[in-house]
């Protein structure tokens, strides 16, 4: 594990005290780092909206993301077992986890994944969401990939939480909602891209949030501009893009969001 990439992580993970500070973006870094960090393939995020259903914020690949949906629409999988439970839920060998979860076991092994860890994402009694992480192959993840994992959920729940507080928001809900808006932007944004620069979903995430950096914007304004049409993003394209490299951060600063 690269010990230099881990330290610059927790960083990023406790630094919400800098201006402009985007929930999206910081949960993107989460789940990006869990793929450099630990032996998983990919990693997706669900966050609890006001009604404590579960939605999808974050993902490293679209892959990641399309399951994570699967799992809500089949009200099925082990990010939801263990968002329900608030405890980790392991499946080392999804082939000989299909009675447990009949749907979402194809769905994953369709979509190239052999196991899954999923870990709480928790503080105290309070659960707001889950990290699921997944694995290429079978084979469960190393003692110290999941204390590590764990520890980077923790950490941006409490960081999540913290914001919250110095935000002097009444509750979690607030800002878990306009992160869950901005996500329903974001991914609109992302197909209309797509189509327009012939480019798959994954490659246009990336145009669009390099080009929020480079402009030092909110990803989500950035991505509703491009929307409504008042940001045509006509220079863009995705030779000049570059995905994130260890020891990229949230931008430092940005202007909130009104």
């Amino acid at each position: 594990m690269d010990g230099e990439l881990l330290s610059a992580t927790f960083v990023e993970l406790t630094d919400t005290l800098v201006a402009g500070f985007d929930v999206i973006d910081f949960l993107h870094v989460l789940t990006n780092r869990s793929v450099q960090l630990l032996d998983v393939s990919a990693a997706g995020l669900l966050l609890a909206d006001p009604r404590g259903d579960l939605r999808v914020v974050a993902a490293s690949s679209e892959a990641a993301r399309l399951l994570e949906l699967f799992q809500l629409q089949n009200d099925q999988g082990p990010c939801l077992d263990c968002f329900r439970t608030g405890r980790a839920v392991q499946a080392a060998d999804l082939a000989a986890a299909e009675r447990r979860w009949p749907r979402f076991v194809p769905a994953a092994r369709a979509a190239g994944f052999g196991a899954v860890q999923a870990l709480p994402m928790r503080l105290r009694e309070q659960v707001i969401g889950a990290l699921n992480l997944f694995r290429a192959g079978p084979g469960t993840l190393a003692p110290a990939d999941i204390r590590v994992g764990q520890a980077l959920a923790d950490v941006a729940t409490i960081s999540l939480l913290h914001e919250r507080s110095m935000r002097h928001s009444d509750t979690l809900n607030e800002q878990l909602q306009t992160a869950l808006n901005s996500r329903v932007i974001i991914e609109q944004a992302k197909g209309k891209l797509a189509e327009r620069l012939g480019v798959d979903t994954d490659q246009a995430f990336s145009v669009l949030r390099d080009r929020a950096r480079t402009s030092n914007r909110r990803l989500s304004d950035l991505a509703r501009a491009f929307v409504d049409g008042t940001e045509p993003l006509t220079s863009l394209n995705v030779s000049k893009t570059r995905p994130p490299r260890p020891g990229d951060g949230p931008p430092r600063s940005q202007p909130r969001a009104g």
